[in-house]
C-alpha cells in the first residue's frame, strides 16, 4: 500500500494496541528476516513502544520499532528513542520500506526524544549512515547492577540521531541495563 505521495503507507501503533494477530506476525516476519537469529530477548526489547509497520493486502511485510531508553553521556541522562526490531520480508526489500518506517520513528525521535539511537547489524550499517545517523566513534558502556561495563564489541555499531542534546561524539556513551543484547 502507499499514501497520497506514492510512498510506503506506514501504520504506527503503541504495542499495547496491536492486536494479537498482528504481534504474532511481527514476530514470525522478524525471526524471518533474521533467519533465526531474532530470540525472544530481541522481541522483548522491541515491545513497550510504538511500531511502525508496513502492509501489502492483509500482509505484514515490515517492521519497526521504537521504545524509550535512557543513555548516558557527559553526565546527563537522555532521554532517547532506541530503535529495535527493523526488518522487511526478503522479497519485498529495495522497494522503500524500512526508509518509510524509519522516516516515521526518526519523526517521533525528533519531537519527543533528546536522542535516537540504535545498535546496527553490519548489514544495517550503510543504511542508517545514509539517512543521517552518525556512528558513535567513543567507547560504549552498559550500566549493570554491578556498574559499568565496557561493550567493546559493540564499538563501532552504535548510531545517534542527536535532537536537542549536545553530544561529543567521541565520548563514552552508556546504556542502561536490559538482559541479552544490550545495544
Amino acid at each position: 500500500m502507499t499514501d497520497s505521495n506514492g510512498a510506503p503507507a506506514v501504520h504506527l501503533v503503541h504495542t499495547a494496541d496491536l492486536d494479537a494477530a498482528t504481534r504474532a506476525a511481527a514476530r514470525s516476519l522478524l525471526t524471518e528476516v533474521f533467519e533465526g537469529d531474532f530470540g525472544e530477548d530481541d522481541w522483548e526489547h522491541s515491545l513497550g513502544g510504538v511500531h511502525a509497520l508496513v502492509r501489502e493486502g492483509p500482509e505484514l511485510v515490515g517492521h519497526a520499532a521504537l521504545v524509550q531508553r535512557r543513555l548516558l553521556h557527559g553526565g546527563r541522562a537522555l532521554r532517547t528513542g532506541y530503535v529495535e526490531g527493523v526488518g522487511v520480508r526478503a522479497d519485498r526489500r529495495r522497494r522503500g520500506y524500512g526508509a518509510a518506517m524509519m522516516a516515521e520513528l526518526e519523526r517521533v525521535v525528533r519531537g519527543a526524544y533528546d536522542l535516537g539511537a540504535l545498535g546496527s547489524s553490519d548489514e544495517g550499517l550503510a543504511f542508517y549512515a545514509s539517512r543521517g545517523w552518525r556512528r558513535w566513534l567513543g567507547p560504549t558502556s552498559v550500566l549493570t547492577p554491578a556498574g559499568a561495563v565496557r561493550t567493546e564489541e559493540d564499538d563501532g555499531c552504535v548510531f545517534v540521531l542527536p535532537v536537542a542534546a549536545g553530544l561529543d561524539p567521541r565520548g563514552e556513551l552508556v546504556c542502561d541495563w536490559r538482559e541479552g543484547d544490550v545495544w
